[in-house]
């Protein structure tokens, strides 16, 4: 079997170089995954709610992770369907990111900001047409420097990568377990309460879909870059 490596064994995940509220109604811990969305505006629109339920309900969020349990076998995650993954440290790194979860305090929900959006776009849109991965851009830039582009940010400011082809739950499941990421950093971004707001990007990719969060402690919109918006940011 080829060795494949990836983070919480879902999909492939990367760390930044620096470092929506949802849907209506309680969401049964018993479902694990949603379905596909049907464009990457609604990939986008799911994973703002996804990380924000991880906030505000973290002890239910729990749940969701606790049943990629049964899935494994050693270091191997199997899913009906799918091909398996071999992870670095196997359901060790669930069962950690669940009892993190079960103890963490909830937090605000992070604030969508249409300039944060522009930001992580931009990133996406480029390695979705050269199949590039990873945090730096062709032309050098960060997401300091990418964001810095559409407004002014408020330290903090981190980025989560994502590449595969699933749902914004498992993608959300998968950044919290943090397999073979010592300092958990992509866990400590989502639920971190000094971040504020979010940008959220998706577009095609050779490895499936690639989605850039870009999260920072708060975010104020160059007046020229949002001429046809009311206000810097939206709560989802």
């Amino acid at each position: 079997m080829r060795r494949r490596h990836a983070s919480a064994a879902v999909f492939l995940v990367c760390a930044c170089a620096l470092l929506t509220l949802p849907a209506a109604g309680r969401v049964r811990p018993q479902q694990l995954a949603i379905n596909p969305p049907a464009s990457y505006e609604a990939l986008e629109q799911d994973l703002a709610r996804e990380i924000n339920l991880a906030r505000t309900r973290p002890a239910e969020y729990a749940a969701y992770v606790e049943q990629l349990r049964p899935l494994f076998s050693g270091r191997e995650l199997r899913r009906p369907g799918r091909p398996a993954f071999i992870t670095e440290e196997g359901v060790g790194a669930l069962d950690e990111a669940a009892r993190a979860l079960r103890s963490a305090k909830p937090v605000g929900a992070l604030e969508v900001s249409e300039g944060m959006c522009s930001g992580a776009k931009a990133l996406a849109a480029e390695q979705a047409a050269s199949g590039a991965t990873g945090h730096k851009g062709a032309d050098g830039s960060f997401c300091e420097q990418r964001v810095g582009r559409f407004g002014e940010w408020a330290a903090p400011i981190g980025e989560n990568l994502s590449y595969g082809d699933e749902t914004a739950r498992e993608r959300v499941i998968a950044l919290l377990i943090d397999d073979g990421f010592a300092n958990r950093g992509h866990r400590t971004r989502l639920l971190s309460p000094t971040f504020k707001v979010v940008g959220v990007a998706c577009g095609g990719h050779k490895l499936g879909a690639v989605c850039v969060i870009t999260l920072a402690g708060g975010f104020t919109q160059k007046p020229a870059a949002d001429k046809s918006q009311p206000a810097a940011s939206r709560r989802l």
